[in-house]
Formats: structure tokens, sequence, C-alpha cells
């Protein structure tokens, strides 16, 4: 993909037709790299996060519950640090960047990238500073009892070890952004790729060394594998470089053919871009926002509740390897929100309803065609998906809590595509109100259902929570622009009869080959009926949606699917 320029004639200039028929061809054009965007944003976030999902399975080897729950106390800090200084600024770059170019005035969105820069390496700086020294005070209000897990000193030692990489991520993750808003989704996906394998071998490399070769400490193994995450970030850094001295004569294309400068300062655009930011920033920490509330509570509730001998494998299980199982559909969505947001911003800055409404459209159903059936087919399979990854040991606890907490990806994709969806039409600011009133109910629920509930507890307030955040963006996308639900809802409702077609249809196999493999006893056989209750579930529900053509509608019914049809029945 290349940053491409459409200059008009100036014996066009005032034609207005001429000048109809280049808008429309531009936004034809920008249709096709929304999809080809979104297609590989997405595959790169999904390639990411299915990475980090298979490198727990080794990791879970080598550390344990302990070590899971150590990895997350360090983690839940840092992705809040991490969120706040890239992915607010970033994105919000990408949205002014993409909404200067929309109108010709390349060299502001240069501007404020330089500016961005600039500012992210100081806040990266800050952020370090601040995880590195304040880890111990954190540390001590994370550990409510050291007698069956890990102590304050463990903790503190791991979030010092991962401090590093705030360092460097921030400043490189606004490139990410100036890319995106120049429609260029390479760089970000193919960075986020090689940041995410180095980082997996830097984990696996050192643990394994650590613990098998040395037989060193859980503590010592946990503190290099949060260190690779600097390692990685590195490796990223060298990749947009690459990209940057391959765009860099197109990009200086763009600026000379700029209209006549605006006179905007750079205090104005810094305001601009900050009133952007912080609703970006709220997206980007409404997951880590939600677990923090476990970190400060989860352990001592479930100490008081009398369930101490399940809390470290229940913590670990929700905030660190169901976790990572559920992130995968939650990626769909997120690599969704990348893209559209510039995409969206450009129809709401032309006023383009129509286009605006079908993009939002587009978006939600994509996400839903590919959650939903994820999510049902986790839940059925949660048992087996549990063991076959990270072991047979506590399963009655860990796949109960797995089949409770895959639905949950669900409301996390619906808040950060519907969140996206408010910032392309510039109602970014109450994404304050929503995660605000979903943050409340959590920390205002959280314990009391640990006490009745234990580690399912936590999972049921996460659950109110992020509903009541999502059902109030809905409320306010509705309100905004009067925007309706009803082609979504009507495909939703065939989405969920086919998942629910494809439930009954594992649920059938798993009673089929029962009879024959012992899949609750055996690591082998748990893989063999998930892989098995994957494919029987998965196909069935693929072939339903292609035979009733609801993959053709989300699509926009000019995919490739239907030159498949063409040529199936010409042959």
């Amino acid at each position: 993909m290349t940053l491409c320029i459409i200059k008009v004639p100036t014996y066009l200039k005032y034609d207005k037709i001429a000048k109809g028929l280049i808008i429309f061809y531009v936004g034809e054009l920008m249709s096709n790299k929304i999809l080809k965007g979104t297609a590989l944003l997405t595959g790169a976030a999904f390639l990411s996060k299915f990475l980090g999902m298979i490198y727990a399975i080794p990791f879970n080897e080598f550390v344990g519950d302990k070590g899971g729950e150590l990895y997350f106390f360090a983690y839940n800090p840092y992705s809040i640090l991490i969120s706040i200084s890239t992915v607010g600024i970033p994105l919000a770059v990408s949205k002014i960047v993409s909404k200067y170019n929309t109108l010709g005035y390349y060299d502001l969105g240069l501007r404020v990238f330089r500016s961005s820069l600039l500012f992210m390496a100081i806040t990266g700086l800050l952020a370090f500073i601040t995880l590195y020294f304040g880890s111990g005070w954190l540390a001590s209000k994370f550990i409510y009892s050291s007698e069956e897990g890990n102590t304050v000193e463990d903790v503190k030692k791991v979030m010092q070890m991962i401090s590093f990489s705030l360092l460097i991520i921030p400043a490189m993750s606004v490139v990410r952004g100036f890319f995106q808003g120049n429609q260029v989704m390479e760089p970000t996906a193919i960075s986020q790729v090689i940041e995410q394998i180095v980082r997996i071998a830097v984990v696996l490399i050192a643990a394994f060394t650590i613990i098998k070769i040395y037989n060193g400490s859980i503590v010592l193994a946990v503190s290099f594998a949060t260190f690779a995450a600097f390692i990685g970030a590195i490796a990223s850094c060298i990749i947009l470089l690459y990209y940057w001295q391959k765009h860099r004569k197109q990009l200086r294309k763009h600026v000379k053919v700029s209209q006549r400068p605006l006179n905007i300062s750079t205090k104005e655009l810094v305001i601009e871009l900050f009133s952007y930011a912080g609703p970006f920033v709220l997206v980007g920490i409404a997951i880590p926002l939600y677990q923090s509330v476990d970190s400060f509570t989860f352990n001592r509730a479930m100490y008081m509740g009398g369930y101490e001998e399940i809390a470290t494998v229940s913590n670990a299980t929700i905030n660190m390897y169901g976790h990572k199982l559920i992130s995968i559909p939650v990626t769909i969505a997120t690599g969704m929100s990348l893209t559209i947001v510039p995409a969206l911003t450009e129809s709401f800055t032309r006023q383009n309803r129509k286009k605006l409404f079908v993009e939002m459209n587009q978006s939600l159903q994509i996400v839903l065609l590919f959650v939903i059936p994820a999510v049902v087919g986790l839940s059925a399979l949660s048992y087996e998906a549990y063991g076959s990854l990270f072991g047979m040991k506590n399963l009655a606890i860990t796949g109960n809590l797995l089949a409770w907490y895959a639905p949950i990806a669900l409301l996390f994709a619906l808040f950060t595509v519907t969140a996206a969806i408010l910032q392309g039409i510039n109602e970014q600011r109450f994404t304050l109100i929503s995660l605000t009133a979903g943050f409340l109910v959590k920390a205002i629920f959280n314990s009391t259902f640990i006490h009745a509930f234990a580690g399912k507890g936590s999972i049921l307030a996460t659950g109110l929570a992020v509903s009541v955040a999502v059902l109030l963006n809905f409320w306010r996308i509705r309100r905004a622009i009067l925007f309706s639900y009803k082609q979504t809802l009507k495909r939703t409702l065939f989405m969920v009869i086919y998942s629910l077609i494809m439930w009954g249809t594992i649920i059938i196999l798993k009673y089929i080959c029962g009879m024959f493999i012992p899949y609750e006893e055996s690591r082998i056989a748990a893989i063999f009926m998930l892989s098995i209750g994957v494919l029987g579930g998965g196909f069935v529900y693929l072939f339903l949606a292609y035979k009733t053509t609801l993959i053709d509608h989300v699509f926009g019914g000019t995919n490739m699917l239907n030159r498949f049809r063409r040529k199936k029945r010409a042959n």
C-alpha cells in the first residue's frame, strides 16, 4: 500500500460536477483502503494475541499459577501506564492527521506528529519513574497475605523490571499513529507482530534457562519475562524506522502540495490533540482498569470470604491465563477500532451520513459475526480449552471460571468498537462518562460478589460493569446522530441462532466422543476433543452463515464470496 495524491487540475477547481466525481472516487478508494486496512490490522492484532496465548502454555509449565499471578500483578499497572502513555496520543494523532489530510492540510498533520513525538518521550520517562519508584507501594496494596502466594518483595522486583519498556514504547507508538492517519497500516501491523515474536522468544528462553537449566526461582524467571517487553520494543522501533525511510519521500510530496497553511498555532493543535487523546486513553485502559480493581481487592476479598486456598489459582485463571484466551476475540474488535476511526472521521467531516451509517453498521456486524460464535464456543469447550493449554490440574475450578468468563469477551469487544464509533462522530468525551459508570459498578460490587460467589463474583462484577458502559455508549450514538440499530439487531439475531446451533453441535460431539476418549482426565484426550469441537462447531456456524448469505451481507455483498459463487455456478 502506498500513499497517493489526487491533484485537481486548475480548470476543474470550480466545476461542481467534476469535484463531486473526484470526491466520490476518493470515497470509493478510501472504502477499499478501509477493508484492506481493517484486514491487515485485525490480522496482525489477532496473530499477536494468538502468539500471546500460545506462549502462555509453556510459560505456565515453567512458572505455574504462582508465576501467572505474579506476572499479572506486574503487568496490570504497566498496562494502565502504557495505555495512558501510548493509546491516547497516537490514536489522536491518527484522527487529526486523517482529518487535515482530508481537507488538504498535510503540513498540519506533520506538525502534530513532531510535537506529539517529543511529548510522548517525556511522558514515557515520567511513566517509567512512576512505576519503578512506586512499585513498592503498589506491591504492598496488592498482597494481602503471603502465606499461600507471592510476597510484596517479589511483586516489587517484577514491576521494576517491566518498567524499562516505558522508556521506548510511548514515543514509538506515535509513529504508528501517524502512519495510520495516512491510511498506511503495514508499519503498525508488521512492527506489532515482530515486537510480539521477539518478546515471546525472550520470555520463553529466559524462563526455560532459569527454571530448567539453572533451577532458579520463579520470581527471577518472571522478572526476565517482563523485561522482554523492552527487548521487543527495540525490535519494533527498527521495523518502524525502515518504513519511515521507505515512505519519507512520499510524505514530503504530500506536504509540498498542501493547501495554503491555516493560521493555527501549535498551542491550538495541542489543545485539539488532547481533546481527542483523553477519550482514547479511556478506551485503552478500560480492561486494565477493571482488572486493577481485582489487583487491589481480589486477594483480600477471597481471604475474607474463606476462599484463601483457591485465591491464587482463581486470580491466575481469570486475570492471566483465562484472559489470554478471551483476549483473542476481543482483538478482532481492537483491530477494527484502530482502522474505523480515521474512516468514520472522514465520513463525518464530509457530512456523508449514508456512508457513515454503512461503515458503522459494518464495523459492528463484523465484530459480532466473529465474536459471538467465539465466546459461545469457548464457553462450551471451556474445560477442554483450559485443560489442553494449561494442564488438567484444578480443572474443576479453572474450567468453570473460564466458562463464566468467556461471554465477557463480547462485552469488551462491544465497548471497544462503540467507543471507537464515538471517536469518529466527535462524541469522544462521552467515553469518560460510560467508562466511569462501569468502573464504579465494578468497584462497588466486586468484593461483595467475591464474598458470595468466590472467583465467579469478580467475573459477574466485570460483566455488570462493562454492560453498563456498553449500553450507555449505544444510547449516546443513537441520540447523537439518530443512528438506527435495526439492521444490526436483525443480523445479530441470525448470528445468535447459528451460534446456538453450533453450541448444540459441540455438546453432541462431546457426548459422542466421551464414550470413547477420557477427555476429562487426559490432556492429550482434551486436546483431541478441543480440536473436534472447534472444527465441528466452526464448520457448522460458517456453513450456515455462508449458505444464508449472512457473510455476504455483513461484508457488503461485493466480496470475493460472490465471485466464488459465480465461478462455482459456471463450472
